[in-house]
């Protein structure tokens, strides 16, 4: 079994991963609806990183929201990122599914203004994140 400061670091190191790929992606001027999606997957794992890190085993669901209310019941910091979060919640069915929005597919709907409110949003929990984790001594 592995220790919860090891699966902290592991869902860490892969949302810092997406973190970069989405900071190249807003550079790219292209594939926005991507971007947006894995803006939103950084932002799950960085929570769950430091839901793993108080010693959570399960962690269920795909909702920032949740998952950073949960965390504010820890840590009242999580609450201010709950606008962020719902921002990013946003992201996680439309940017992929045609039915997930009324006409169209997402790679015509999302542009770039999109992309950069999700990495924005994105940055203010990955940098929550990592401070936490760094005060639990949960390096990455």
């Amino acid at each position: 079994m592995k220790t919860p400061e090891r699966e902290a670091i592991r869902w860490m190191q892969q949302s810092e991963d997406d973190f970069k790929f989405v900071q190249w992606l807003s550079n790219a001027e292209m594939f926005f609806d991507k971007g947006c999606f894995i803006a939103q997957q950084a932002g799950e794992k960085a929570c769950k990183a430091c839901l793993y890190a108080i010693g959570r085993r399960r962690i269920l669901g795909h909702s920032i929201y949740e998952l950073s209310q949960a965390l504010s019941e820890q840590d009242g910091r999580f609450a201010a990122l709950l606008d962020d979060a719902k921002q990013l919640d946003r992201f996680y069915i439309p940017t992929r599914y045609p039915n997930g929005i009324p006409g169209g597919s997402p790679f015509q709907v999302f542009d770039h203004q999109d992309l950069k409110n999700a990495s924005d949003s994105l940055e203010r929990i990955m940098t929550t994140c990592r401070n936490f984790l760094n005060e639990k001594n949960i390096t990455h």
